[in-house]
């Protein structure tokens, strides 16, 4: 089987070493060819020559969620098409791996590539459904391309959150835990409309959502992990459904204890609830409009701020080897 391995070299988790015992053990099974990322971006490019040569059955991603979503994107650039694209195989170097681990693969790439040979060997796959992020026709962000996300999507206080943490990543800070939870304080302390919303949910033919201050979509559950703690913002989602979301109309320090408690707390049949909550299940189409630009984020990625983001649920998007 013709397999391309795209490889962060600067992947969390993975040492060189480590990533040459996982290129051996899978070029002894696979006819492989191996490319190492240079930039931000590259991964996507690598994916989509992959589609377009007609090179190789299946793509391998060894990375953290970044370089998932970046070939992600590269092999659905013209579309999702889970009977004619490469299959996706995923190996987490990351700090968290969301997805790898939400698919249900072992959290450390040896144990995983383990699991990816079985699975190569068995056939073993399944087809999932992913989330398309766009620009809003008549906003200012109405030309913003279009980019597929895996796990999770976030627009507001999150969002906000998910900036500061590359900002200390780019001052040469590891990506922590206790780094994501040191941002959300600070996010907190220095966002003035935590306590009264500007973001509007809109849906085809329902009442609109007003006044929210972060909104949280979902492709699947656990929408993140505390160490080897699943963290549930909505415990509905599902690869095999559309989107999901969590939705806050107050963040006050009262309801920061409250949600935040409850978010820890979660489980797979019970998330954050309560009046100022808006959860919503198995969405296909919506907007979420801010009357000012706020941060926006998918699957861990900052892409700056956004005024409107189109949401599409799209089913069946990608076969993935599990």
């Amino acid at each position: 089987m013709r397999a391309l391995l795209v490889v962060n070299p600067v992947a969390t988790t993975t040492s060189a070493r480590t990533r040459d015992v996982l290129t051996h053990a899978l070029a002894n099974d696979l006819e492989l060819e191996v490319a190492v990322t240079e930039c931000r971006g590259h991964a996507r490019q690598l994916a989509r020559q992959a589609v377009e040569q007609g090179s190789v059955e299946v793509v391998i991603a060894l990375g953290g969620d970044g370089t998932v979503n970046e070939v992600v994107n590269g092999l659905l650039h013209h579309g999702p098409g889970p009977d004619r694209l490469p299959r996706l195989a995923v190996l987490p170097g990351g700090s968290t791996n969301v997805f790898a681990r939400a698919l249900g693969l072992p959290n450390d790439a040896v144990e995983a590539t383990g699991a990816l040979l079985d699975a190569l060997h068995l056939r073993r796959d399944r087809t999932i459904g992913l989330g398309l992020a766009a620009g809003t026709p008549g906003t200012a962000d109405a030309e913003v391309p279009r980019r597929w996300f895996t796990f999770c999507a976030g627009f507001g206080f999150d969002a906000g959150v998910v900036g500061l943490v590359e900002q200390q990543r780019e001052s040469g800070k590891r990506s922590t835990h206790a780094l994501y939870l040191r941002q959300a304080l600070r996010q907190f302390v220095r966002d003035p409309r935590r306590t009264h919303g500007s973001i509007t949910l809109e849906r085809p033919g329902e009442e609109p959502v007003e006044h929210l201050v972060l909104s949280i979509v979902c492709n699947t559950a656990p929408w993140t992990y505390l160490g080897s703690r699943p963290v549930y913002a909505a415990p509905g989602a599902s690869f095999d459904t559309a989107l999901d979301v969590l939705a806050l109309s107050r963040l006050s320090s009262a309801a920061l204890t409250r949600y935040g408690t409850q978010l820890l707390r979660s489980t797979p049949e019970r998330g954050p609830h309560g009046k100022h909550v808006s959860a919503l299940h198995d969405v296909t189409h919506f907007t979420l409009h801010s009357q000012v630009p706020l941060p926006f984020q998918l699957d861990g990625d900052h892409l700056g701020l956004r005024s409107s983001v189109n949401f599409t649920g799209v089913r069946r998007a990608l076969r993935v080897i599990v």
